[in-house]
């Protein structure tokens, strides 16, 4: 007689985080592809009505302890361990089926994806869209996803997407750095030898838009930064690598603030950057373009001091992080206007001229950065009018020479990258 199977557990072979090994061979990772665990594992979950399968330790004990005490598990939690299990095994084929379909541009000829959800919102993006929080397995780097909320009102669709775009823009700084966002584009940056100096700089970009925004660090936040946020203005959204038990102590007097804990931002890892369109789905690697002063190269008469590279190259930093046409004014490493999403380059010039007006700032002497290319010399033009000494941007436009020469004929410094930062 044989007698019945009422009990599976397995743990398959790593593939995944085999895969994960930057010197990981094809034979490493065939040799970890399991082939009698899955098979094992989908026989049990369909015959779940008479089978316990466990492919998760957080599990154990659970079953542990309904066996204990009813001498068998429920039903109920079979049934929640086979879909479970179904889950698993999806995914586990489906990263081995990314891995060896990879066509020579690096993208598997079929896309197996799969999240894990955390959150059911309130709403999305309105309050008429339903909406949920998933999250990658295995996540690599500190992220929106990867943090610890500690106090305040659950995150909403809008507060993710308004924190993942601050922690974008803050962790491309070496420098203690404050970014402040509203609908997903920076409108105050800074960098200053402490986070304090920075937040309060990065504030006085643009008070009016910050209200009511996100603000993120790529320091730990300690006391006295945290008292001038609650004194100052209205926050949805407090993100940073580490918060002080000090910090703490002051964020809980505004108990709907929400506040977390990200972890080290001192590393970007290479991902994949997703973009769903009706029917389909646009993939490409994520733009960890970076520019230093040896790739820059001037091609005005006049060339940037010192200085003005230093404000160029920060500058730079910003603009890849603001959505196109994007134009971001400079001056002592912050940010003193912020020209986004506008259809004309020209008119996102002009609006990051009209914000620092509003706000008291004086442009005249600062610089600027584009995300990509001037079509036409009226960019310049604007640029010269509002002050601007030193411009940054991609260069490749078929009327480069004449924007290069409007340069000239103001008296601009101008750079060029060569990479464009088109953002969408």
């Amino acid at each position: 007689d044989i007698n019945p199977i009422d009990l599976v557990v397995v743990n398959l072979y790593p593939f995944q985080a085999t895969i994960a090994n930057p010197n990981c061979t094809l034979e490493d990772a065939i040799e970890n592809i399991d082939i009698g665990g899955p098979a094992m594992l989908r026989s049990s979950a369909k015959n779940h009505a008479s089978v316990t399968v466990v492919v998760d330790a957080s599990d154990y004990q659970t079953v542990i302890d309904e066996i204990n005490a009813n001498g068998d598990t429920t039903l109920e939690t079979r049934t929640k361990l086979a879909l479970k299990t179904f889950e698993h095994t999806a995914q586990y084929d489906g990263a081995i089926a990314n891995y060896l379909g990879k066509g020579e541009d690096g993208f598997s000829n079929t896309m197996n994806l799969q999240f894990n959800k955390v959150q059911s919102m309130r709403y999305g993006e309105n309050p008429h869209q339903n909406a949920a929080f998933y999250v990658e397995n295995n996540i690599t780097e500190s992220c929106v996803a990867s943090s610890i909320q500690f106090q305040g009102k659950e995150m909403s669709y809008n507060n993710m997407a308004d924190a993942d775009a601050a922690l974008e823009c803050v962790r491309s700084f070496n420098e203690p750095a404050c970014v402040i966002v509203k609908h997903a584009n920076p409108c105050g940056v800074a960098v200053r030898k402490d986070i304090h100096t920075a937040y309060l700089d990065a504030f006085k970009t643009d008070p009016t838009s910050a209200f009511g925004g996100i603000i993120a660090f790529n320091r730990p936040l300690d006391k006295n930064t945290a008292q001038d946020i609650i004194d100052k203005q209205f926050v949805e959204v407090i993100i940073a690598p580490q918060v002080d038990d000090d910090a703490k102590e002051v964020l809980s007097a505004k108990q709907n603030v929400r506040a977390l804990e990200c972890g080290d931002l001192s590393t970007s890892q290479p991902s994949l950057d997703f973009k769903r369109v009706t029917g389909g789905l646009l993939v490409q690697d994520k733009d960890l373009g970076v520019i230093t002063e040896d790739d820059i190269k001037c091609v005005s008469e006049i060339q940037p001091t010192a200085e003005q590279i230093k404000d160029l190259l920060f500058a730079w930093k910003v603009a890849k992080t603001v959505k196109s046409n994007a134009i971001v004014y400079v001056k002592n490493e912050m940010t003193i206007g912020v020209g986004a999403g506008q259809m004309s380059r020209v008119y996102s010039a002009k609006i990051a001229g009209i914000k620092a007006a509003d706000e008291g700032l004086v442009v005249e002497g600062s610089v600027m950065a584009s995300d990509a290319f001037f079509p036409f010399r009226d960019g310049i033009d604007a640029a010269a009018e509002a002050g601007i000494k030193a411009i940054i941007q991609p260069g490749g436009s078929m009327r480069d020479n004449e924007v290069i020469e409007a340069a000239n004929e103001h008296g601009i410094a101008m750079v060029l990258t060569g990479m464009r930062h088109f953002k969408h």
